[in-house]
């Protein structure tokens, strides 16, 4: 219960940042249309005036004082300006840069980019009064500031993104990294504390052995001492890069079945669907046991001591080994199904959440497979799929 607040607490934190990185991105970009609105208006009244600067050009004579129309002219050193004519011709342009071959290719492409710029509405028409119906198109372009303002809020935001992205990544990764040294170091220290009664245990059956040679509950406790051996083993495993060996994968499920037959109750009907011959894979056949065990452990428990099946289904699946383990049981819900391999989450009440995280680490790490929950529904049962690579790992007999 503990862990599940404090999961519930991290996943409000994610949330509430998430939010508030949504309310900073949409206050940068409204801030950012707006400045960009203001300077839209403010190039357009420059151009209002340099255009009323070029009627004034237009129309003026020997006596006219083009001081201040020059001035206003020369002024404009950043907006994109072509200057048309009433037939569309090009009379003048300002900062504006074309490459052409010569005068006339230049003077196209200086009429093509006046077209979009009136049909991206930066157009002002300007009649003039020295004949009626003549007047000049004054096409105008953002200015690169203008564009480069325009643009920059969606970079930093891009920037900012991949930072938290980083960011987020590193976190996760120490933090995984920091869970595996956990679970590492309990599953060897338990491993180490197991090793001396596993080892006093051998020599009192030894003891009682020969004592009592012809005693029937010997072999069990042989059986029980050697089941407590390959469990240590297992847990000294962990953390380390166990020598994947050729075996049966069909006798490694059998192992499973005939260990769960015995420390389950009747109840529990565990069945198999095999195909023939054998499959033989390279692996760690105790881990991968551990692994199946975990998966029929938890399905017993989650059938609550009622009636019910256990299906261990082996099959090939294009270039994959699928081990499929299905149950009865009262199944999961939809909401806990991403955290069922989270180190720590249980549903029990005496759980300690590790079983299905090392089983995930088993199959992922130690064999390069993958396993999760392929369906569950509440009432009708679940089941876990384990997907394991054929390339060079995998002969069919």
């Amino acid at each position: 219960m503990e862990y599940m607040q404090w999961t519930d607490r991290i996943r409000q934190v994610k949330i509430f940042l998430v939010v508030a990185a949504i309310i900073i991105a949409v206050a940068s970009l409204a801030v950012s249309h707006f400045l960009t609105d203001d300077l839209a208006r403010q190039e357009r009244s420059r151009m209002q005036v340099w255009a009323e600067a070029m009627k004034s050009l237009s129309e003026a004579d020997e006596n006219t004082d083009l001081s201040l129309v020059l001035k206003v002219l020369d002024e404009n050193n950043s907006i994109p300006v072509v200057v048309l004519d009433s037939e569309g011709t090009v009379t003048d342009c300002r900062n504006v840069s074309v490459r052409a071959h010569n005068a006339a290719d230049r003077t196209a492409k200086l009429a093509d980019m006046a077209l979009r710029m009136k049909s991206a509405g930066r157009v002002i028409r300007i009649p003039l009064s020295s004949r009626r119906g003549d007047y000049i198109d004054v096409c105008y372009d953002e200015s690169l500031m203008l564009k480069r303002i325009a643009v920059y809020p969606y970079i930093q935001l891009g920037v900012v993104m991949l930072f938290v992205v980083v960011a987020v990544m590193a976190l996760l990764t120490s933090k995984r990294a920091e869970q595996n040294k956990v679970w590492v170091g309990l599953s060897k220290e338990t491993a180490h504390q197991l090793g001396t009664p596993i080892s006093s245990l051998m020599a009192w059956t030894t003891i009682l052995r020969e004592n009592y040679p012809d005693d029937e509950l010997l072999p069990e406790m042989d059986k029980d001492v050697k089941r407590l051996q390959l469990i240590a083993d297992r847990f000294s495993k962990i953390g380390s890069v166990p020598e994947p060996v050729p075996a049966d994968l069909k006798e490694v499920l059998q192992h499973v079945v005939d260990y769960m037959n015995r420390r389950t109750s009747r109840k529990i009907d565990i069945r198999t669907e095999f195909p023939s011959g054998n499959f033989i894979v390279k692996m760690n056949a105790s881990l991968f046991e551990w692994v199946v065990e975990n998966l029929c452990k938890n399905a017993v428990d989650s059938m609550g001591g009622a009636s019910g099946s256990i299906t261990i289904r082996l099959e090939e699946a294009g270039r994959r080994v699928v081990v499929e383990v299905s149950d009865t049981g009262r199944g999961i819900k939809k909401k806990d199904i991403r955290n069922v391999f989270r180190p720590g989450f249980t549903t029990k009440k005496r759980g300690w959440g590790l079983g299905l995280s090392l089983a995930r680490r088993i199959v992922e790490e130690y064999h390069h497979g993958r396993i999760f929950v392929k369906s569950s529904e509440i009432g009708k049962g679940t089941t876990f799929r384990i997907e394991l690579g054929k390339e060079q790992e995998m002969r069919q007999i």
